[in-house]
């Protein structure tokens, strides 16, 4: 028994798991202390809407439709983390760029609400993605050719972005109120659209590490950027593409979150979504001090973060007091992580063995 518990922690997916199992088995014990059913957390069903439409409801789901917008965001982010042992703390505010860019194109210059395009609507959305993959491009730039820390590179743009998109909004809130447009923010028929996107999102950057050598590349240079140099890695090149990936994500998260509330609100746009981000990526069993990475288990931490979100609002956790819990999380991730920790760790366990060891050979 104890050696199978050993081999289960040992497992690359044990602690996202674990984390996410421990949140679930926290709502059934809140729902029974209530006295209602111990499984309503898991329960799906299929309700109609004012509109008389068919949709797909439960807490399950809406734990997966709230927290689209982080996992597409931890799949860039896990990438940077990766590869330059740094974080990209830019994203929340580069969502709110590309949002801001998509609805001032679609309304017009000088419009804040409009229920008709001024210009297509693939153009709208191609503009934000693409602004978002310019800012992307800049702090990799930063970080891959200035050699500037990514923190500090990056944080140029989480102060400045936003800003940029106030002024594409002239600090106002734009209106889309065109169906089109609200369609990657409410339903595909019963499911939700959000949740759908980051399932294509998922699903094509997982392709493309399996079927290329991204992948590699990205463990290689996260390992050691001067061996990987050395071996003929492109290092700048690598590191540079993982943070246009991870404006690529920026961009289509904010495209998301805008269509959510079909509007263009700079100032509350992925406000603070990059620490659940960056959370996503050490739940989920990566290091962020680079080097291999596993994305599934971002994905897992991702819809941890906001499993626990929505928990912490169920249990009368009010907004303003659900990053202290957050940040108690982010704590003990560290402390787990940490070197000393683990070496401290490994060290009694290792005495532990040799005592037994001792003691049944005396036997």
């Amino acid at each position: 028994m104890k050696t199978f518990f050993k081999k289960l922690t040992k497992m690359p997916l044990f602690l996202p798991v674990f984390s996410m199992l421990l949140v679930m088995a926290v709502n059934v014990i809140s729902d029974m202390a209530k006295g209602a059913n111990a499984f309503d957390f898991f329960t799906i069903s299929i309700t109609q809407t004012t509109a008389g439409n068919s949709i797909l409801f439960g807490r399950i789901i809406d734990i997966l439709n709230r927290g689209s917008e982080t996992a597409i965001l931890a799949i860039g982010m896990t990438l940077v983390v990766s590869s330059s042992a740094g974080t990209d703390i830019s994203v929340g505010s580069v969502m709110s760029l590309a949002g801001g860019m998509c609805c001032m194109l679609l309304a017009g210059f000088g419009n804040t609400n409009v229920s008709e395009y001024a210009v297509p609507l693939w153009v709208g959305i191609l503009a934000g993605i693409l602004v978002a993959c310019l800012c992307g491009a800049f702090n990799g730039f930063l970080v891959s050719y200035l050699k500037i820390q990514p923190m500090v590179a990056t944080l140029i743009l989480f102060s400045a972005g936003r800003a940029i998109g106030l002024l594409l909004c002239n600090s106002s809130i734009v209106y889309i109120r065109e169906p089109s447009f609200q369609f990657f923010g409410s339903y595909c028929g019963i499911f939700p659209t959000p949740i759908l996107i980051a399932a294509v999102c998922v699903l094509v950057i997982s392709l493309v590490l399996k079927y290329t050598a991204l992948g590699t590349y990205v463990q290689a240079v996260g390992i050691n950027e001067s061996a990987a140099r050395i071996a003929g890695y492109q290092s700048k090149r690598i590191i540079l593409t993982t943070f246009i990936i991870c404006g690529l994500c920026a961009g289509i998260a904010g495209i998301v979150a805008t269509s959510r509330i079909y509007s263009a609100d700079t100032n509350n746009i992925g406000l603070n979504l990059e620490l659940d981000a960056i959370l996503a990526v050490a739940l989920g069993g990566n290091s962020l001090g680079g080097g291999k990475f596993r994305l599934s288990g971002s994905i897992i931490g991702a819809y941890t973060i906001q499993a626990i979100t929505t928990t912490l609002y169920a249990l009368g956790v009010s907004s303003a007091q659900a990053p202290v819990f957050k940040a108690v999380i982010v704590i003990l991730i560290v402390a787990i992580q940490a070197p000393v920790v683990r070496a401290y760790l490994t060290k009694r366990a290792a005495a532990k063995k040799n005592t037994m060891q001792k003691e049944a050979a005396r036997a």
